[in-house]
């Protein structure tokens, strides 16, 4: 049977609910300084990262504003490319070798025929020694076949004499003569086998000339690519442990510029025009060059066509492989409007921003930018004239230039 249970006659414990007096009385004075140093800690690391970020300074590459009358101002292209020889040259043995001594170091200047290593060359000396000897034995067998005819001629002699005497027979005259024409017949083998021994002994002798390396043409060592005891070959063979060349040699007299062109500018370059030249390690150093050739084919997967530019004088700092920038200049003069109103200097396009429609560049001044407006003329290539706002000289933000504002200070990369 069910039970009902009257809610009035139920009772509760409150007294579970009260806070003990002794929670209720604030901290003590320990935990106080703590909450204080603690806070006052983590103000002082924020204030120091505000200052880090604030003085660190943003990383810009810069470009020097060049003098309208600069050359450069006419060109009517510029590309990219690499300072490269005519004449480069792996330098490897004829033969399979080890290597004795080698004469060969970086920036070694040589002489066509100038000994570069000497190789092993105890095996050919053996071969050509050997062939010397067989030499010389067939010329004494050849020297005694000699005696033997003197005497097989004697011998004919008196038996023609003792035949028209009548004593004699002619079988016997006709012994002697064979004799005498047989020993001739061997002589003359001999004599051809002396001279197949000196060919042989002028392979051997080849073989042994072989064992040295040396220049093929002057110029200079650019890399050494054996050392002594190692093996080198002509041909690739066992591996990484064979060299197939000891060095390599360069003719700096050929040095030019390789450049390729895009197949869509082509036209505008032609054989002989005057080109300005100028390496990535020397931007200020501007170099007169001409067009030598035009490889007359065009690279399908690049779309391009290889331009060959030969230097007007070389020097010393042009090195093979260095990056070069080079300009194609146009042999027209400059447009009659442009003469009215004569360019101020000449910039790359890479450093004009546009401003809510406004043409404007940063100018690097004392490690701050200033933001100057610019007043653009004609554009030549990757370059524009500037007919107000920039003086030639001044140093002008090509890249980091996101989010500049005036008067920052910035530093700029080398």
């Amino acid at each position: 049977m069910a039970m009902s249970i009257d809610p009035s006659s139920r009772s509760y414990d409150l007294s579970s609910l009260r806070i003990d007096p002794q929670a209720r009385k604030p901290a003590g004075r320990g935990g106080r300084l703590a909450m204080i140093a603690g806070t006052v800690l983590a103000l002082v690391v924020v204030v120091l990262v505000l200052l880090a970020f604030r003085g660190q300074k943003k990383v810009v590459e810069v470009a020097a504003a060049r003098p309208a009358g600069d050359a450069r101002a006419t060109a009517l292209l510029n590309a990219s490319g690499y300072v490269t020889p005519r004449r480069r040259a792996t330098v490897a043995a004829k033969v399979t070798g080890r290597v004795e001594q080698i004469y060969a170091e970086e920036g070694l200047r040589v002489r066509a025929g100038q000994v570069l290593a000497l190789l092993d060359c105890s095996q050919p000396n053996a071969t050509l020694t050997s062939a010397r000897t067989d030499r010389d034995a067939i010329a004494a067998a050849g020297a005694d076949l000699e005696v033997q005819l003197a005497n097989a001629d004697r011998e004919l002699s008196r038996a023609q004499a003792l035949r028209e005497a009548g004593v004699n027979s002619q079988q016997a005259l006709d012994a002697a003569r064979t004799t005498a024409d047989s020993l001739r017949s061997k002589i003359a083998l001999t004599k051809e086998q002396v001279r197949a021994a000196g060919a042989k002994i002028g392979v051997a002798g080849q073989d042994v000339e072989n064992c040295t390396v040396r220049a093929p043409f002057d110029g200079v060592v650019v890399t050494k690519d054996a050392q002594r005891g190692e093996i080198v070959s002509p041909v690739s063979a066992g591996g990484g442990f064979t060299r197939t060349g000891i060095a390599t040699v360069v003719d700096m007299n050929s040095i030019e510029v390789e450049v390729d062109v895009n197949e869509s500018y082509i036209a505008r370059v032609k054989p002989q025009q005057k080109v300005l030249a100028t390496l990535d390690a020397y931007p200020e150093w501007q170099i007169p060059a001409k067009v030598r050739t035009v490889i007359p084919t065009a690279d399908r997967q690049k779309a391009t066509v290889k331009v060959r530019v030969s230097f007007d004088q070389l020097d010393p700092r042009i090195l093979p492989d260095m990056g070069v920038k080079v300009a194609f200049l146009s042999d027209q003069p400059v447009a009659g409007e442009q003469k009215t109103n004569p360019a101020r200097a000449v910039i790359p396009g890479s450093t004009v921003r546009d401003d809510a429609g406004q043409k404007i560049v940063f100018v690097v001044h004392d490690g701050k930018v200033e933001r100057r407006a610019v007043n653009l003329g004609a554009q030549h290539g990757d370059d524009v004239e500037v007919l107000a706002g920039v003086s030639p000289g001044e140093s002008l933000v090509v890249r980091g230039g996101a989010d500049l504002r005036e008067g920052q200070a910035v530093e700029i990369k080398q």
